[in-house]
């Protein structure tokens, strides 16, 4: 168990990051460079992470903003729930937008980061098959462009793998080329939770670096990059084995934790009562004490979360087994949110689009 601070959980989330942060370190708090404030509408949690120098240092992300929105509406194919977080995230990325100094008539690129070729990392060029590109518009029928659209192009670089060119480096010859005034970026993330797979969509001012929800870390793409500003867009689609494995322990301990505390229910795992295909939630409420979780797991059961997950990773890596994991419904879930994230860049960017027009448009 020597040498913890070697393994590092893969997540691309602020959010998450702070979580785990917290975890390691209760006498922390938010005013440690970390700022966290919650709200909820339209079952769409939104939350507010702002990290200044400090916080960067401590918790590895870049000093910046950063915008999580969470919720069910992909996972459960909840169209009505998918339009209100389509129109969330036009709100959110419009206040992102004018707050790095965006105005309302300059020239917006739209980049899809991804493999189009595989499923969980096409998510960036879906997106941008859906987004309204009008540059061209107004350089060859200005006068056909009404009111409340501005300039738009929209990029599909590729991945350094298949076109073996380094990927902020095309994007940056493409910006010195059409000279545009900000960058939107979309990309798939990593996530240490299985839970916010597919849930979760991350909104930055920092920029991105693509191919770090795999581990390829290439150059980032970032206002301190180009030199003007660059909004991020992310949504994890991938986890690894060592999250699956030790979030499945952790929903087994709540599982019996939970049975222990309903006192009008058998505290055995396999009680009739239970439907095993409701879909049930369980909390930090239902986690069993440390004896308790001691009994269920013996030694396993009294390891702190990073020394349970250098464990598991200490076992699966040397068999080849610490493998990048997205669920079987990933086809549908990548299609649905591109085009929330597409309709959702769309009413941002062109407040004279309407609602219903994005929404066919998007489709």
């Amino acid at each position: 168990m020597d040498d913890l601070f070697k393994y590092t959980v893969r997540t691309d989330l602020a959010l998450e990051a702070q979580e785990m942060n917290m975890k390691n370190d209760p006498s922390s708090s938010d005013t440690d460079g970390v700022e966290v404030e919650e709200n909820e509408k339209n079952d769409i949690k939104i939350t507010y992470v702002t990290v200044d120098e400090a916080g960067a240092e401590r918790i590895g992300k870049k000093a910046g903003h950063y915008i999580t929105l969470e919720s069910q509406a992909i996972r459960k194919q909840d169209t009505e729930l998918q339009a209100n977080l389509a129109k969330t995230l036009s709100g959110q990325l419009r206040k992102l937008l004018l707050d790095t100094g965006v105005k309302e008539n300059d020239r917006g690129l739209v980049v899809g980061l991804g493999n189009h070729n595989v499923t969980p990392d096409a998510l960036g060029p879906l997106v941008t098959e859906k987004v309204l590109v009008t540059s061209h518009l107004f350089e060859l029928h200005p006068e056909t462009v009404a009111d409340g659209y501005r300039p738009v192009s929209a990029v599909t670089p590729g991945v350094m793998g298949v076109t073996g060119i380094e990927t902020s480096d095309m994007v940056n010859g493409i910006i010195e080329e059409i000279k545009p005034d900000f960058v939107v970026v979309i990309d798939a993330l990593a996530s240490r939770s299985i839970s916010r797979i597919n849930a979760t969509i991350q909104l930055s001012d920092t920029g991105i670096h693509p191919g770090s929800g795999v581990g390829n870390k290439r150059k980032e793409i970032s206002q301190e990059t180009y030199g003007i500003p660059v909004i991020s867009i992310g949504v994890p689609t991938v986890v690894d084995a060592v999250t699956i494995t030790s979030d499945t322990i952790d929903y087994v301990l709540k599982h019996f934790g939970r049975e222990w505390k309903e006192k009008d229910r058998p505290s055995n795992a396999l009680s009739p009562a239970l439907n095993p295909f409701e879909r049930r939630t369980l909390t930090e409420e239902d986690h069993p004490n440390e004896e308790q979780s001691k009994a269920v797991l013996g030694m396993f059961g009294q390891l702190q979360e990073a020394e349970k997950k250098q464990l598991i990773k200490e076992v699966l890596t040397p068999l080849g087994h610490n493998l990048m994991v997205t669920p079987k419904e990933v086809d549908g879930f990548i299609k649905d949110m591109a085009h929330v994230i597409a309709t959702g860049i769309n009413g941002a960017l062109h407040p004279g689009v309407e609602d219903g027009e994005a929404q066919s448009y998007s489709r």
